[in-house]
């Protein structure tokens, strides 16, 4: 099983028309995983809680997209929050991806689709989280 850290990383969604990359913040701490988005007027990109299977959206300030993830990294259920909401657990989901409101479907982020992770270094400010660009996140699981 694969050991997550918190940094920067990048989300590949396959479609169609092509693969499309998305930049990623990777939040695998307790501490990382708490804030999340909370705070923010919004996000360039996603962010990848793990481990995780259900979100919360109170003291967001912005609504938000959210893909849960299995241990296969493929995609569950995929459902648009708005500010003050309480997810439903997902049981199987092992990850959670979440976006601004309308990112999911203009990736083409949909349940059925198998996405890759990669992460390509430590998040600004992180003591202790790994440089080193590792593998696709698609072999295996951090939780």
């Amino acid at each position: 099983m694969r050991t997550w850290r918190d940094g920067d990383g990048t989300l590949t969604v396959g479609t169609d028309s092509g693969a499309r990359e998305v930049p990623l913040r990777i939040a695998a701490s307790y501490r990382a995983r708490t804030k999340g988005l909370l705070g923010r007027d919004g996000i360039e990109g996603a962010m990848m809680l793990t481990p995780c299977g259900s979100v919360h959206t109170f003291r967001m300030r912005f609504p938000i997209d959210v893909a849960y993830l299995d241990r296969k990294f493929t995609v569950l259920a995929v459902r648009t929050m708005k500010p003050g909401r309480l997810g439903l657990p997902r049981l199987r989901a092992r990850h959670v991806v979440e976006a601004e409101a309308g990112a999911m479907e203009r990736w083409g982020v949909r349940p059925g689709v198998r996405v890759e992770l990669r992460t390509t270094g430590p998040a600004s400010g992180t003591p202790g989280a790994s440089g080193a660009p590792e593998a696709s996140g698609t072999s295996g699981s951090g939780a």
